[in-house]
């Protein structure tokens, strides 16, 4: 046995009652859903299959990774994230806005996004091979509304401009990963949909 062998080092992740870069874990969920609407379908890192558009519209500390919808179910992507970004992504999550449902009242809004995820059946995730457990503890629920400026050909095919949003699901947050090659998986289950995604990531 080669006892020079170094063991991959055991990702960091942030506690859900932390303040990552002086912002609620919660806030920076709502900063996902703002990234991902404001860019346009056919460059939209959640309908991307090969992670050729995953640095679009990245800035500051916290590098946004998606997850997948509609038919894109299931991504394999490779992506390059500058050495020293926290990484965030979605293992399930769920998000409707008054564009989507505009009778509905704040609290209703709220209810309604939590249905499916109240009955999510798997959750998977894994940094370099290795197992994150315990991860229902990751479950983010909007309290209150967000707001959401909708780009024109959203990746939701809803009406464009500022609206309401709630969000609901669990996430991920880590903490910078060293220099170097790594994947990062995560695979969830509610029962309207099913995801699964696998990252190749340079760390430069």
């Amino acid at each position: 046995m080669n006892k020079n062998i170094t063991k991959p080092k055991k990702p960091e992740i942030f506690q859900i009652n932390s303040k990552p870069y002086g912002r609620q874990y919660s806030k920076w969920t709502e900063k996902w859903w703002q990234w991902a609407f404001w860019i346009p379908k056919n460059q939209n890192p959640i309908m991307d299959k090969t992670g050729e558009n995953s640095g679009i519209g990245q800035s500051g500390p916290v590098w946004y990774l998606a997850g997948t919808t509609g038919n894109t179910s299931r991504a394999k992507r490779n992506c390059v994230i500058p050495h020293g970004r926290s990484i965030l992504f979605p293992i399930i999550v769920s998000q409707y806005s008054r564009s989507e449902k505009p009778g509905m009242s704040d609290r209703e809004l709220i209810r309604y996004i939590s249905k499916d995820i109240n009955q999510t059946s798997l959750l998977e995730a894994a940094v370099d091979e290795i197992n994150l457990t315990d991860l229902s503890r990751f479950r983010i629920k909007s309290r209150r509304t967000f707001q959401l400026d909708m780009v024109k050909d959203n990746i939701w095919d809803v009406k464009s401009g500022t609206t309401k949003a709630v969000s609901d699901g669990f996430w991920v947050f880590l903490k910078p990963l060293t220099k170097g090659k790594h994947t990062i998986y995560f695979h969830g289950i509610e029962p309207n949909f099913e995801t699964s995604v696998t990252y190749n990531i340079d760390m430069l």
